[in-house]
């Protein structure tokens, strides 16, 4: 049971991304701390840029496309590091300077994908990142977007090996060129020199490096002139919002579009451990559509089940931001009688028993929902998509012990994307891939724009994807979701974004999608079939191609 804010913070953000308890099975080595053998265009102290090429070919469902995957490193140092050499003739004001010089440098992974005979500057490019923090980018590329996926079971565990990788006909290089990314230290990106934790495993560090890694990107590839976008899924849409503005202020590139997946943006919203921030009732509100359409995927709803899903959930939230807002806002000036009739009401909307719900204060958390859905059957229900159902580890236990939509797919992705890495990109002999980078602390600090000091608090980066849409008010945001994710619940992000600080008329550049999945929309076929599709859209509708 977490006992303070911060531990609830860390642990939360380290499980955003699949597989927490993965985290600690992958031994890192980083890579000596050396210099090049010899100088090459783009290196640093410790590390240098390499690349393996090899072609493909993809049948979509637009048609084939023949595409070359190039799969390499580009090397990003600290923030305010300076790459102009100090000759030894130099004064010794100068030389000091240098000797200030940050030291630490990250090697940052990529895959990515272009399509033959595509004209650059008219090819849409788009770069794509899981979250974590630190987690390495093998979801989006194995189950969603990139050439090849890992088939998996729908809502169980997936039996080992050997897994079905097949061709993706829901591949988004129908619609634009593809760059897969892996965080500092996570994938086969690595991290090296003096303080490379704090330079690079922090709210603004990873962000400063995802966008430094951007820049050179587009000038290694001589994309400047593309059409750009950012695909960013559960806290990539965190670094998604840091990142859009970064880019802006920092090296003035617009970005036609940001995409987000299963969305967190404000951590005071999270359903994971409200309880440790009293006063603060809007996570229990925002989950209670998730909770409900769990429950109503589950058969656990009392009486009839309701035939139309979407609307059942609209009914839920309209009571979620109205009478059970103002129950929670009452706190103890609510009498008995109002209480039982909120706890009888959130009892037809979650399955959960009356006195149970009472003995909450009428406040369920994440945790204890997955824990107490399915406790009938000693069962444990998926957080990152509650579909997915375990035995439980310990029945007797307040919260979900584990979650197991992880068990059920994450060995499948890890031993599809190892395979094919070595065997159809060339790259990766004698590398090991971490799932996630080795991290013993994340920097939650960060300062917002018009701000000249990192706030002490729970990360909220919504300012960040304001002043981006305000400075750049042609800028389109799409918002995607899965009905059954509780690390990060739909309503959640919903409501993030009408809150955001802009002019009312940008709201209209904001688009939503939901889907019948989880955190992973992509797990369901028929869902990434869906997400597939609108981001499509959403490309060619954005692209400025005349």
């Amino acid at each position: 049971m977490m006992n303070s804010k911060t531990t609830r913070l860390k642990n939360f953000a380290l499980t955003l991304a699949l597989g927490t308890a993965l985290v600690g099975a992958f031994v890192y080595a980083a890579a000596p701390d050396k210099p090049a053998e010899k100088p090459v265009q783009g290196a640093g102290k410790y590390f240098k840029p390499d690349e393996m090429q090899t072609d493909g070919s993809v049948g979509t469902q637009s048609g084939r496309v023949n595409y070359t995957a190039v799969a390499g490193t580009l090397v990003v140092h600290a923030k305010n590091w300076d790459d102009v050499p100090v000759p030894a003739t130099a004064d010794k004001e100068d030389k000091e300077a240098a000797a200030k010089n940050p030291d630490a440098e990250t090697s940052m992974f990529y895959a990515a994908y272009f399509k033959k005979g595509a004209g650059a500057g008219q090819r849409p490019i788009m770069f794509l990142f899981n979250g974590g923090p630190g987690s390495a980018t093998v979801w989006l590329h194995m189950g969603a977007f990139g050439p090849r996926r890992v088939v998996t079971s729908d809502d169980s565990h997936t039996p080992a090996a050997p897994y079905n990788v097949v061709d993706n006909a829901y591949s988004l290089l129908d619609a634009s060129d593809l760059v897969f990314i892996d965080a500092p230290g996570a994938g086969f990106s690595r991290v090296a020199g003096k303080d490379k934790d704090k330079a690079f495993w922090g709210i603004d560090e990873d962000a400063g490096a995802f966008s430094e890694f951007i820049n050179q990107f587009l000038t290694k590839y001589s994309r400047w002139n593309s059409p750009k976008y950012i695909f960013g899924e559960s806290y990539g849409t965190t670094r998604a919002a840091v990142l859009s503005n970064m880019l802006a202020s920092n090296y003035a590139i617009d970005l036609n579009g940001v995409v987000m997946l299963s969305q967190i943006l404000n951590f005071d919203m999270s359903a994971d451990g409200p309880q440790v921030n009293p006063g603060v009732n809007l996570p229990y509100q925002l989950a209670l559509p998730t909770y409900a359409a769990s429950a109503w995927y589950h058969n656990k709803l009392p009486g009839q089940k309701p035939a139309d899903l979407r609307k059942f959930l609209g009914e839920v939230q309209h009571f979620a931001m109205g009478d059970y807002a103002m129950a929670l806002q009452a706190g103890a000036a609510l009498n008995d009688q109002q209480r039982g009739t909120i706890a009888q009401k959130l009892h037809n909307y979650t399955g959960l028993r009356v006195d149970y719900i009472l003995k909450a204060d009428l406040r369920i958390d994440g945790g204890m929902f997955e824990q107490n859905l399915q406790d009938t059957n000693e069962m444990t229900t998926g957080r990152l998509d509650t579909r997915f159902s375990g035995p439980s580890l310990d029945p007797l236990d307040k919260e979900a012990d584990y979650d197991p939509q992880s068990a059920a797919i994450s060995s499948a992705y890890i031993s599809a994307f190892n395979d094919y890495a070595r065997t159809a990109l060339k790259y990766g002999d004698g590398r090991k891939y971490f799932l996630f980078a080795p991290l013993k602390d994340w920097d939650f600090k960060h300062t917002q724009p018009g701000s000249n000091q990192a706030l002490q608090s729970s990360p909220n980066v919504m300012p960040d994807l304001a002043v981006a849409m305000k400075t750049n008010p042609n800028l389109r945001v799409m918002l995607n979701a899965g009905f059954y994710d509780l690390a990060t619940p739909y309503y959640e992000g919903i409501y993030e974004m009408r809150q955001l600080p802009i002019p009312r008329k940008l709201q209209a550049n904001i688009e939503y999608k939901q889907y019948e999945s989880g955190h992973m929309v992509y797990a369901h076929e028929q869902s990434l079939k869906e997400i597939h599709d609108n981001v499509a859209d959403f490309i060619r509708r954005t692209e400025n191609v005349k």
